[in-house]
């Protein structure tokens, strides 16, 4: 392996001891939740799930899938986007 490539591989252990180097503007995933599995979405700081719980907005437009990713990413994510709700956004 040549050196160059070891000195990457190197800096790349370095970045991911520090996930606060990262933010995250939009992310896009499944969630396989307790019934069914959901996409879970961050776009421009605002969440959105396709759940029946975030859908009726019951809860402020949360869900236990969206604070779980909230949880999971906490550093990589800006004030908004860790702390806020959904914000009534469509679902993906």
């Amino acid at each position: 392996m040549n050196s160059s490539l070891i000195g990457k591989i190197e800096k790349a252990h370095r970045y991911a001891q520090e996930p606060e180097r990262i933010r995250l503007d939009a992310i896009e995933a499944t969630f396989h939740g307790g019934h069914d599995d959901y996409v879970v979405a961050l776009k421009g700081g605002h969440w959105s799930c396709t759940c029946h719980t975030f859908a009726s907005h019951s809860i402020g437009g949360t869900c236990s899938h969206i604070m779980a990713m909230q949880r999971i990413l906490g550093t990589m994510l800006d004030e908004e986007a860790k702390y806020g709700a959904g914000d009534a956004v469509a679902a993906p």
